[in-house]
C-alpha cells in the first residue's frame, strides 16, 4: 500500500496507525509477497493467527457480559454465526478492505479481491495488526462499532419468548401474565436490568438484560424452562 492508500484507508475506518508498515502487512496476500521478493513486507498469515485469537476473546468478553444468562452452549452457537468466514468477509467488503488488498497477478485475475476467505483473513489480520499497534481497547472499539451489532441483529431472529410464554398461559388459563422491573444497576452505558415475570400473582422466574425488554425475554424463557416448554 502506498502512503496515499494508507491515508486513505485511515480515514475511511477513523484510525491513525502508529506503525504503518503492521497495517500494510495486515493486506499483503502471501501472492504477492511471492512475486514481489524485494518488498520486505511480510505476508499477512502471521497477523491473521494473531487476530483470530484477538477476535474471539474480544467476541467472547461481550457475549459474557452482554448475555448473563446465556449458558456456555449458546454464547458458542452465537459466537460462532458472527466470526465465520461469511460474516467476516462481508463485513470486510462494507469497509472497503477489498480496495486495499496487496494480490499477485494470478490471484487478482482470479478474482481474490472479491474471494471470501480471503477477505476474513484479512479482516482477522488487521485485527491482529491492530491490536499490535494500540492494543486490546482499541481492538474491542473497533469491534464494538462494526462487528458487535451484528448480535443485535442475531437477537432479533431468535424466539420471541414472551409471546410463546403468553400464549402458553392463556391456553391453560393460569391466570394474569405480569412483568415486574425490581432491579437496576450499572453506570448510564451500561445499564442492567432484572425482571420478575409473575403469573396470577406468583413470581415464577427472573431474568437479567442490558435493556427492560431483553430482561423480559430472559424472564419469559426461564419461567418457559421452569414449565419445560422451551
Amino acid at each position: 500500500m502506498a502512503k496515499q492508500r494508507i491515508d486513505a484507508f485511515c480515514r475511511d475506518v477513523e484510525i491513525e496507525f502508529h506503525d504503518r508498515q503492521l497495517l500494510r502487512a495486515a493486506f499483503t496476500h502471501s501472492s504477492y509477497r511471492n512475486e514481489h521478493r524485494a518488498d520486505a513486507t511480510p505476508d499477512n498469515e502471521r497477523l491473521e493467527f494473531l487476530g483470530d485469537a484477538v477476535l474471539s476473546l474480544c467476541v467472547s468478553k461481550y457475549l459474557y457480559r452482554h448475555y448473563p444468562q446465556a449458558p456456555e452452549g449458546e454464547m458458542t452457537r452465537m459466537r460462532a454465526a458472527v466470526v465465520c468466514e461469511p460474516s467476516l468477509a462481508e463485513l470486510a467488503k462494507k469497509l472497503g478492505f477489498s480496495n486495499y488488498l496487496r494480490l499477485g497477478k494470478g490471484e487478482e485475475q482470479t478474482g481474490g479481491r472479491e474471494r471470501s476467505s480471503l477477505l476474513a483473513d484479512a479482516f482477522e489480520a488487521f485485527i491482529g495488526s491492530l491490536f499490535l499497534d494500540q492494543g486490546l481497547a482499541s481492538a474491542e472499539k473497533f469491534l464494538t462499532e462494526h462487528l458487535f451489532p451484528e448480535f443485535e441483529r442475531l437477537e432479533g431472529t431468535r424466539k420471541d419468548f414472551k409471546t410463546i410464554l403468553q400464549e402458553y398461559v392463556q391456553h391453560r388459563n393460569l391466570g394474569d401474565l405480569l412483568y415486574d422491573t425490581i432491579e437496576e444497576s450499572g453506570p448510564a452505558h451500561e445499564r442492567q436490568f432484572r425482571v420478575s415475570v409473575q403469573i396470577a400473582g406468583r413470581a415464577i422466574a427472573q431474568g437479567i438484560g442490558r435493556s427492560k425488554k431483553e430482561a423480559e425475554q430472559h424472564a419469559a424463557k426461564e419461567a418457559l424452562e421452569g414449565f419445560g416448554d422451551a
